[in-house]
């Protein structure tokens, strides 16, 4: 039998990833955010995901933050589009703002989320994603998997593989751990539960 005091814990963790994994998409990182992250230590267990976290933390200790603000621009935002576009909508079918966000929209008033009124993103973007599932995982929403296979399996991936090949090592250590974690996820979420499959690191600062 599984605990639930842990699973509640393994929850809570998964839900804190997606969080960060939105943040540092959306914004570059302030100084406390580069400050944690330089602080990051992954299980030494060798495994994919802990090779991603150590690459992230060796990445923030050596980055300077005004150029990760000119990074930021140049690889996710642009003067019309990044080197990345990170929309569900632009990676499925080439264009921004077609059904797949019309199918999007209607699967989230189902689930009771309104468009925040001062965002200008379309919700395919990655980072908004992300906010749902991590708002899913902590409710222990039935519906974290079906949103998931929906909504990012079948892009999100790709386009972080496409961020991780960029020429900004912190942000390409995003993408190798974004990408790392989305095939754990889509392990547990779609291909079948696998509540022990993933060892992972204490996100708690301090």
């Amino acid at each position: 039998m599984i605990d639930s005091r842990m699973l509640d814990e393994h929850s809570a963790l998964r839900a804190d990833i997606y969080r960060l994994l939105a943040r540092l998409i959306v914004a570059p990182p302030d100084n406390d955010l580069m400050d944690f992250l330089s602080g990051l230590e992954g299980e030494p267990d060798g495994g994919p995901l802990a090779t991603q976290w150590s690459l992230l933390a060796e990445a923030a200790k050596s980055s300077d933050r005004t150029a990760l603000e000119r990074a930021h621009f140049r690889h996710l935002v642009g003067v019309i589009e990044g080197e990345v576009v990170p929309y569900g909508s632009w990676y499925l079918h080439g264009t921004l703002m077609d059904e797949f966000l019309v199918h999007l929209r209607s699967d989230l008033r189902q689930l009771g989320f309104e468009r925040r009124q001062y965002t200008h993103d379309p919700e395919d973007h990655f980072s908004a994603l992300c906010e749902v599932m991590a708002l899913l995982v902590e409710t222990r929403s039935q519906e974290q998997g079906r949103f998931f296979q929906r909504h990012l399996a079948p892009w999100a991936m790709a386009c972080m593989k496409d961020l991780s090949a960029v020429d900004t090592d912190l942000y390409a250590a995003v993408g190798g751990l974004a990408g790392a974690y989305l095939e754990l996820e889509n392990e547990r979420l779609v291909v079948g539960p696998q509540h022990d499959a993933v060892r992972m690191i204490d996100l708690t600062p301090g």
